[in-house]
């Protein structure tokens, strides 16, 4: 199991790091032909569309960077495995997360021929309605990741 959470967890930190290099090719190179994207806003893209859905935001918006935490890695069975994460974003130029834009992520991983891919990223807004600790101890969690990747260099 210890490999399968590595791997799941390497597989994970090169999709978002794919996305703080605004690497939509990369990013979309990690995901299954018949997997899915579901974005922040709720929009749902196939694996075969991903690079050409992402091609036209990092050209024309300055997107955010993503902290993030694991959670969680289960194995599924032998070939599949799902993590689960909390993500906090940094806007371009700014040195902090933007509270309003944490989000929880789940990531279901498939084994094809030896190699690991996503068939599902979902992320979800985490705005913990009504629950302001939660909100607060995310933000404090994704502040301890910015300080933590920033020592890492």
């Amino acid at each position: 199991m210890a490999d399968v959470r590595s791997a799941v967890q390497r597989l994970y930190e090169e999709l978002l790091t794919a996305w703080n290099d605004r690497d939509a090719r990369r990013y979309a190179a990690l995901f299954t032909e018949d997997g899915c994207l579901v974005g922040f806003d709720g929009s749902q893209v196939d694996g075969s569309e991903v690079e050409g859905h992402l091609t036209p935001i990092f050209a024309d918006h300055p997107t955010a960077s993503y902290v993030w935490r694991v959670q969680e890695v289960r194995s599924l069975g032998a070939d599949a495995a799902l993590l689960r994460a909390r993500v906090g974003m940094v806007p371009p130029g700014q040195a902090d997360v933007n509270p309003a834009v944490n989000a929880v992520q789940s990531l279901v991983a498939v084994r094809r021929d030896g190699v690991w891919r996503v068939a599902l990223f979902h992320n979800t807004p985490a705005q913990y309605h009504g629950r302001p600790d939660l909100a607060d101890a995310h933000t404090a969690q994704m502040r301890e990741a910015l300080g933590a990747s920033a020592a890492r260099g």
